[in-house]
């Protein structure tokens, strides 16, 4: 079953508190950083708050990822402890290359073989923040089956691009990018994940730019503030009429099954596999809203 990542949210590893409360936000995914958020002083005791943490609270359905350092800067030593403590994903930095991926993917195997941890039980979720990783976004998405997903990063994007950010025009500077990344993200079969909105007191820019990252096909948002959950999540929130429509999809299905029809049709139009995920999905998305749509609540 698909797994819903509308919001996926930054927060810092050293700071004990977040780390304690992280599935109380109403986050799909969690993502503790151990690298841009922490000082360099901080690493070793930051990388051992997440290794307790992740190994005493229960965070019940919340996906759990950890941004790790670069290999030669401590990334070797995040691998191997959040192998040891279980975590479901590493979030790799600053892609550029399937290399990039296959010399992490060589660590997690050792840290997995060295612990009795299932082999490719760690999953990948890999950040492009560069243009080359951009350019390089498919065969970096295609480059690992641990790879679940991909993400952007626009504040380093946009310093190599030699721009900054404009998000009252949209963001145009990283339209380019953001489109690669969803296409490669799409045909690889992996989770798209925006960059972050950064200006957390301007929720209607942040709501105008999430209704366009998912027009573009994103499957959800980072975010930096427990404010920003709501406001994305709600964007993903599937409309009354695409919720009837999808409904109305699925008995299409069964009342055709029970017929013993190949044939499927609603409303005069043939039903195919393209129109079926959709539904699926709409559904997916409305029951994580909190929306009866199996009947359960008559």
């Amino acid at each position: 079953m698909e797994r819903l990542r509308r919001t996926m949210m930054f927060l810092p590893a050293s700071n004990p508190g977040m780390l304690r409360d992280a599935n109380l936000y109403g986050a799909d995914s969690i993502m503790f950083d151990l690298e841009d958020s922490v000082s360099l002083k901080e690493k070793d005791s930051s990388r051992f708050l997440v290794y307790q943490a992740v190994k005493t609270f229960d965070y019940g359905d919340t996906e759990i990822i950890v941004r790790i350092n670069d290999l030669a800067q401590g990334g070797r030593d995040d691998i191997h402890a959040m192998v040891r403590a279980g975590i479901d994903v590493i979030r790799l930095p600053k892609t550029e290359s399937a290399e990039d991926v296959h010399a992490v993917e060589a660590v997690i195997l050792e840290a997995e073989t060295q612990c009795g941890r299932e082999i490719g039980s760690t999953k990948i979720f890999t950040a492009i923040e560069g243009p080359l990783g951009v350019l390089n976004a498919y065969s970096i998405a295609t480059s690992s089956q641990r790879i679940i997903g991909m993400a952007i990063g626009a504040e380093d994007y946009v310093t190599s691009m030699k721009t900054r950010r404009y998000p009252e025009r949209a963001s145009e500077e990283i339209f380019f990018a953001r489109s690669m990344i969803v296409h490669a993200a799409r045909a690889a079969g992996i989770a798209a994940v925006d960059t972050v909105f950064s200006d957390v007191n301007d929720p209607e820019t942040l709501e105008r730019e999430t209704e366009f990252i998912k027009q573009l096909g994103f499957d959800g948002k980072s975010v930096i503030n427990p404010r920003q959950i709501p406001i994305v999540n709600k964007v993903f929130r599937p409309s009354d009429k695409e919720i009837k429509n999808a409904m109305d999809v699925i008995a299409a299905i069964n009342e055709a099954e029970a017929r013993g029809s190949g044939v499927i049709a609603l409303n005069g139009k043939m039903i195919d596999k393209p129109i079926v995920e959709r539904a699926e999905r709409v559904l997916m998305l409305a029951r994580a809203a909190g929306i009866d749509v199996d009947g359960k609540g008559k």
